[in-house]
C-alpha cells in the first residue's frame, strides 16, 4: 500500500526526469514514433537523431545539476523502502486522509524505534520530510551520511554533553505550588550558569533550569512526591545551554518554502509503553511560524505501532492522526512572554499529546499492553489494521478508567479474569503457539470444573464440537505442509547459510553490544530494546554488499570461471538472499501450521492443547460479560461506532496513567 502511494506520486521533477529518459530510450529504436517524426519533418526542418539526443542529455544533466536533493531524497525514498519491506512482514497505513495534499506540515511522532523511525515516517509520507536530527546521530558514519541526503537539520542536544556538577548541591524550595511551577533556590552548584539545567542524579526525571544566579524553577512535569525527593540534593548532572536559534531558522526557512518537518518531541527514543514529556521545542517552531512568517502550520501526529518492534520480519502500523493547529487567538499571549508564553506553549504541547496519543496504544506496561492485544483477539479474531487499532485503545483506556474508578483496585472479579487471562498467554508462550492456533484446537470435553459456570461450558462445548469439522480439514492438509515446508528449507538452504546466516548472527551480535552501550547511557530507556532493529539495519546496510564484494573477490581470484558467469553470480547475489528470506519465512509459516498438530502427538503436551479451546472459549464469555456491566459506564468509548480519540485523550489526562518502571526499578524487579 506505502509503495503504490510511493509511486503514484510523483513530484514535478520526478515526472520530468522520467519523460526525458523514456524519450531517450525511444530515440534508439527504429520503429518507435521518434523515429518516424524524425523520417517525416527531419528533411524539412533539418534536424537529426543525434542533434535531439544531445539536446536531451543536456536537459538531463541539467535536472540532475539543478534538481539533485530532490531526486536523492527519492533514491533514498526507494532504497528504504525496500530495506522496510526485508526486515518487516507488515507494514500498514491508516489515517492518510488526514495528510494535506499540499503546503507545509510538521510531522510528530512516538519515538519507540530509534532511526527506524524516522525511515518508517519517510517511507509512508507522500510528502518531501526533513527530520530533526540529534548532532550526535549526524556525526556518525551512515546514519549521518543518510540523514544528509534526507535534507535533515542537526540539533545539539545538551543531554548528549552532559557534565558531572561539582560541589556540594543544595535546593530549597521557596515560593509556588508543586502543581504551578514553584521556584527553588540552588546553593553551592559549581560552574553552573543561567539558562542552564541541573539534572539531579536522585530522580532523573527532575531537572532544574537556573533563572538567576540562584534561583531554578522545575522543567516538565513532576509529580509532588518527586520534587519532595528531588529537594533533598545531592550528586547532579550540568546540562549546558545550546543556542538553537539556527536550527529554528533552518526550520522556517524549510517551512516557509512549502516543506514538511519531522519531529520526534520526546526528544531521544526509549521502550516504555507510553510517551516521555514532551520537549517544547516543537511549539517554538509552530508559534515562530505563525508570528514571523504568519504560517499556521498544521501539525500531524504519527503513531508507529510497533508489534515485537526489535525482531526481523516483525509488523507496523503507521497511523496518522488528525492535524492540529494553534488557535490564534492565543498568539498575543506568546508575545508577551514571560509566563504567558510559557502557558500557551504548554497548552499547545498538551494538544499535541492528547494527539500523539490518539494514534498509539498506551499501557502501564508491556505485560499489560500484551494482554490488552490478547484481549482484543478474543473479542474478535480478524479484523483490518484501523479496527485493530481501534479496539486496541478502546480495551486500553476502558481498562485505564475502570482503575481509576476503583483507585487502582479492580474489583475482584475482574482482578481474576485479568490473572486468568495472563495464565493463558503464559500458557501460549510456553507451548510456542499463537491465540488464532487455538480454536483449530480439539477438546477433551467440558469436563467437571465446578469453578466455570455450566451454561459457558455449554457454549464453549457447542462451538468446540462445530469446530472438529474444520479441524479434520485441516489435518488433511498436514501432509502436504510438511511437504512445502521441506521444499522451502531446500531452495533456502544455500542462500540463507551463505548470504543471511552470517549477516544474522553479527548483526545481532553488533546490536546487542550496541543495546548494553545505549542501556548505560539511558536514563530513561527500560531495557534498550528500542536500538536494536536500527542497530541492525545500519549494520545489514554496510556489511551486506561487504558480504558480496568478499564473494566476488575469491571468485575472481581462486575460480577459472569465466567472467561473464561471476558478473552473473554477483548480480544474482541480491536477488538470491531476498527470494531466501522470502522463502524462509513461507517455510516458518508452515511450521507454525503444523507445530500444534506434531505436539499432539507427546503426551505431556497433548492435555493441554486440547484444554485450551475451553479455555479461550470461557475466556471470550467472561470478556463479554465484563464489556455488557462496566461498557456503559464509559461512554462513548463503549457507544460509538466512530471515537474522536484525541478529546478521550484530553478528557482523561488530567489524572495521568499509571506509568512504565524507572530503569532502576526495573533493574531491582529482575534481582
Amino acid at each position: 500500500m506505502a509503495y503504490n502511494r510511493l509511486m503514484s506520486e510523483l513530484d514535478g521533477t520526478k515526472t520530468q526526469l522520467a519523460v526525458l529518459i523514456v524519450s531517450l530510450f525511444l530515440l534508439l529504436d527504429s520503429i518507435n514514433p521518434m523515429k518516424l517524426f524524425l523520417h517525416v519533418f527531419s528533411p524539412l526542418i533539418g534536424v537529426t537523431t543525434m542533434h535531439l539526443i544531445t539536446i536531451i542529455l543536456g536537459l538531463l544533466a541539467y535536472l540532475f545539476v539543478s534538481e539533485f536533493r530532490e531526486m536523492l531524497y527519492f533514491g533514498v525514498k526507494v532504497f528504504f523502502h525496500s530495506i522496510l519491506s526485508i526486515f518487516f512482514s507488515s507494514i500498514e497505513t491508516t489515517g492518510l486522509q488526514n495528510i494535506p495534499i499540499d503546503g507545509p506540515a510538521i510531522f510528530v511522532g512516538n519515538h519507540a524505534n530509534q532511526f527506524v523511525d524516522g525511515i518508517m515516517l519517510m517511507s509512508t509520507c507522500q510528502h518531501k520530510v526533513s527530520f530533526l536530527v540529534a548532532e550526535k546521530s549526524w556525526n556518525r558514519r551512515v546514519i549521518g551520511d543518510f540523514a544528509w541526503a534526507m535534507g535533515a537539520v542537526p540539533v545539539s542536544r545538551s543531554q548528549d554533553s552532559a557534565e558531572e556538577g561539582k560541589g556540594s548541591l543544595t535546593i530549597t524550595k521557596v515560593r509556588g505550588d508543586e502543581s504551578k511551577n514553584p521556584k527553588v533556590k540552588v546553593e553551592g552548584s559549581q560552574g553552573v550558569n543561567v539558562g542552564d539545567k541541573i539534572r539531579l542524579k536522585v530522580d532523573t526525571s527532575v531537572m532544574i533550569k537556573l533563572v538567576s544566579d540562584e534561583e531554578g524553577e522545575k522543567v516538565g512535569e513532576v509529580a509532588s512526591e518527586h520534587l519532595e525527593t528531588a529537594l533533598k540534593g545531592g550528586k547532579y548532572d550540568i546540562l549546558k545551554r545550546v543556542d538553537q536559534s539556527q536550527v529554528y531558522a533552518k526550520v522556517l526557512s524549510k517551512l516557509e518554502k512549502g516543506g514538511c518537518i519531522g519531529i520526534f518531541p520526546e526528544g531521544g527514543s526509549h521502550d516504555r509503553t507510553d510517551l516521555l514529556p514532551l520537549k517544547v521545542g516543537v511549539a517554538l517552531i509552530a508559534y515562530a511560524a505563525l508570528e514571523k512568517r504568519g504560517l499556521n502550520i498544521p501539525i500531524i501526529p504519527v503513531g508507529l505501532n510497533y508489534f515485537s518492534s526489535h525482531r526481523f520480519r516483525g509488523r507496523c502500523v503507521v497511523e496518522f492522526g488528525a492535524a492540529i493547529n494553534i488557535d490564534e487567538a492565543t498568539l498575543p499571549e506568546y508575545l508577551a512572554g514571560g509566563e504567558r508564553k510559557k502557558a500557551v506553549c504548554s497548552g499547545l504541547l498538551k494538544d499535541i499529546q492528547d494527539g500523539m496519543r490518539s494514534v498509539i496504544v498506551t499501557a502501564p506496561d508491556y505485560d499489560v499492553l500484551k494482554h490488552i492485544h490478547t484481549a482484543r483477539r478474543l473479542w474478535k479474531r480478524t479484523a483490518g489494521a484501523q479496527e485493530k487499532q481501534d479496539l486496541n485503545r478502546r480495551f486500553a483506556l476502558g481498562l485505564q478508567k475502570l482503575l481509576l474508578k476503583f483507585d487502582q483496585k479492580p474489583p475482584k472479579k475482574l482482578e481474576l479474569f485479568m490473572n486468568e487471562l495472563k495464565v493463558y498467554q503464559k500458557t501460549l508462550d510456553e507451548l510456542g503457539i499463537k491465540d488464532y492456533q487455538v480454536p483449530t484446537l480439539v477438546s477433551e470435553g467440558t469436563g467437571e470444573d465446578t469453578s466455570i459456570p455450566e451454561r459457558m461450558l455449554r457454549s464453549a462445548s457447542m462451538t468446540l464440537e462445530s469446530e472438529e469439522a474444520e479441524e479434520i480439514l485441516e489435518d488433511i492438509k498436514v501432509p502436504y505442509r510438511i511437504a512445502h515446508l521441506l521444499f522451502t528449507i531446500f531452495v533456502a538452504a544455500i542462500p540463507s547459510i551463505f548470504l543471511n546466516l552470517p549477516i544474522g548472527l553479527l548483526s545481532n551480535l553488533y546490536a546487542e553490544k550496541k543495546r548494553k552501550k545505549a542501556l548505560a547511557a539511558s536514563k530513561v530507556k527500560i531495557k534498550g530494546m528500542d536500538v536494536l532493529l536500527s542497530e541492525k539495519v545500519m549494520f545489514c546496510i554496510v556489511m551486506v554488499p561487504t558480504l558480496w564484494l568478499f564473494y566476488l573477490f575469491l571468485l575472481l581470484f581462486l575460480t577459472n570461471l569465466e567472467y561473464e558467469a561471476i558478473a552473473l553470480f554477483f548480480v544474482s547475489m541480491p536477488i538470491a538472499a531476498y527470494a531466501g528470506i522470502m522463502v524462509t519465512e513461507s517455510g516458518m509459516v508452515d511450521y507454525k501450521d503444523i507445530k500444534p498438530w506434531l505436539m499432539k502427538l507427546h503426551p505431556a503436551t497433548r492435555k493441554r492443547l486440547r484444554q485450551l479451546p475451553k479455555k479461550r472459549m470461557v475466556l471470550v464469555n467472561q470478556l463479554r460479560e465484563f464489556v455488557s456491566q462496566w461498557g456503559p459506564e464509559l461512554g462513548e468509548i463503549y457507544y460509538e461506532q466512530d471515537v474522536d480519540w484525541k478529546k478521550v485523550q484530553g478528557q482523561t489526562a488530567s489524572v495521568s496513567p499509571p506509568q512504565s518502571p524507572k530503569k532502576g526499578d526495573e533493574k531491582k524487579k529482575q534481582k
